[in-house]
């Protein structure tokens, strides 16, 4: 029984690591993101969702925002269309 809890572990934290290992590096979290872009990812037509100033700099594009959302879900917490927005 004990073998087989172990075995279990195992595959369980080797396909988490898995996971974390087909994440390329520039989509692994916000902080990635924000170095290659600057202000953030979004669809072409995103408007930033807050209640100060909106974020309007960020890269226009749908096509880098769905690839972004295809590698990690995360990064577009207010699901507003903008990933990793920055005033």
């Amino acid at each position: 029984m004990l073998v087989l809890l172990l075995v279990v572990f195992a595959a369980a934290s080797a396909a988490a690591n898995a996971t974390q290992a087909r994440v390329p590096a520039k989509w692994k979290n916000c902080t990635a993101v924000n170095k290659r872009y600057r202000h953030g990812v979004g669809r072409n037509h995103a408007h930033d969702h807050t209640s100060g100033v909106p974020v309007t700099n960020f890269k226009h594009s749908t096509r880098l925002y769905k690839i972004a959302m295809h590698y990690n879900k995360g990064l577009d917490r207010d699901r507003d269309g903008i990933a990793c927005e920055k005033p």
